[in-house]
């Protein structure tokens, strides 16, 4: 099996939802749709108070090229735009849409596009007008990463289905049910970039998808299924490139440098069925698991769901339960409120008990090395853990400490129980505020 070097081992513990079918949630009667759900400025208000929207209907358009659009999610009407809870901890402002209760909530301009007689920046401002980012959980819109700068090549498409984050199975679901858009939405990238080969790498815990999607490559087209061994965390895009192609990203540098764009199997699918049916993104796939909530499912939610109307459809949380976060248990994000809304980039709802949730005792570095083992960017945690000790963030520069992906590999191998990610998180959060500033006075 095709992997990449370093990397960990956790248990996936998919078990709990990789064999529930994808089941839609009911509207609910309030949604909250933050306009800031992306890397980048946050979408441009095109509605008021009191206007009625239709479920499909753009709200918020793209407010610069690092931007996308905002739609309603329901047929209702805009009972305010205030500042709401938003997943980051934030308060941002955001469309709060009051559902029809007389509405069959049907798309309101259902029809299929077009797109064969396209020019590729015709079809990349409908991606982004169409509200696409990264579903994996970065968020990253879609459309800038297809972008391709002058003087470059897309020569490989890279479908990112390996989703090795542990309880997590949205992907996995999608591939199984909806292969028809993952297919459609690949013809359209390759008009887009113009690539001579496709892949669609999944990990081999995933066995029925690896055999689904190589018995249904239609073929005309000029790709392959790519089996990857189970490990963590090969979803990240370098990671994903180095075990698919064996080339390595540059320090410093993206995937088009090394001829290759990457695109989460989520997003693929969701612009296939926005050439199909029109239809933009204002749902997705969210695995709600973990010991912590009474039925696990795969759920299709409209965007903007409120978390705690998401959590009373799956039978509430248990009483043990200490902790809920939106994505996996390696990278996702505590949630403190519980109005929060599912966003673009909610991949799951992980809901984990006193058991899984311990609070352990900090030790001084052994050098050990162990995170140096793991470390897939192939950086030395323990002493980037030390400078950050010392908030000593210009000498972690040397470091490379801005190549970090922030998988979490290092903090899960340490036996002194140091947040070296935490850590790191802080540290690039400080210096690219300053470099900003800095940036903003020359």
């Amino acid at each position: 099996m095709k992997t990449f070097r370093h990397g960990i081992h956790p248990g996936d513990y998919k078990d709990l939802t990789r064999h529930i079918a994808i089941e839609r949630m009911p509207f609910t009667d309030e949604l909250v749709i933050p306009l800031s759900q992306h890397l980048g400025a946050p979408s441009r208000l095109l509605v008021k108070e009191g206007d009625k929207v239709y479920r499909g209907q753009i709200i918020g358009e793209p407010a610069g090229f690092v931007s996308i659009g905002q739609h309603a999610p329901v047929t209702g009407t805009v009972k305010a735009i205030e500042m709401r809870h938003h997943p980051s901890g934030k308060l941002v402002e955001s469309v709060i849409i009051s559902r029809d209760p007389y509405s069959p909530q049907t798309f309101y301009n259902e029809h299929a596009m077009e797109w064969e007689s396209l020019t590729p920046g015709e079809l990349i401002s409908l991606i982004q007008h169409g509200g696409f980012v990264g579903l994996g959980g970065a968020a990253f819109p879609t459309h800038v990463k297809l972008s391709v700068p002058e003087g470059k090549k897309a020569k490989f498409l890279i479908i990112n289905g390996v989703e090795c984050e542990p309880y997590l199975t949205s992907d996995h679901r999608v591939m199984l049910e909806q292969f028809d858009d993952v297919f459609y939405g690949i013809r359209i990238l390759e008009k887009v970039l113009g690539c001579e080969r496709f892949y669609i790498g999944i990990e081999n815990n995933k066995d029925d998808a690896i055999a689904l999607l190589n018995k249904r490559i239609p073929a005309d087209m000029n790709g392959e299924v790519v089996a990857l061994q189970t490990k963590y965390p090969q979803g990240a895009e370098k990671m994903l490139i180095e075990a698919v192609l064996k080339r390595e990203v540059p320090s410093g540098k993206l995937p088009i440098d090394v001829e290759v764009v990457v695109q989460n199997v989520g997003t693929i699918a969701g612009i296939g069925m926005m050439f199909r049916f029109g239809q933009p993104l204002i749902e997705r796939v969210v695995t709600i698991t973990g010991p912590g909530i009474e039925k696990p499912s795969n759920l299709l939610i409209p965007i903007g769901t409120k978390l705690a109307d998401v959590l009373d459809y799956c039978g509430g949380l248990k009483e043990n339960t200490r902790q809920v976060l939106f994505g996996g248990p390696m990278m996702g994000a505590p949630q403190v409120y519980m109005d929060v809304p599912i966003m673009k980039g909610t991949s799951g709802i992980l809901c984990l008990t006193d058991e899984e949730v311990t609070i352990r005792e900090e030790y001084p570095c052994i050098r050990c090395l162990r995170c140096v083992d793991a470390c897939p960017v192939y950086l030395n945690p323990s002493r980037l853990g030390a400078l950050a000790k010392t908030r000593d963030y210009e000498g972690m520069l040397g470091y490379h400490v801005m190549d970090c992906v922030e998988c979490g590999s290092c903090s899960y191998v340490c036996p002194s129980n140091i947040p070296l990610v935490q850590r790191f998180r802080v540290a690039k959060a400080l210096l690219r505020e300053k470099q900003a500033k800095q940036r903003k006075a020359s």
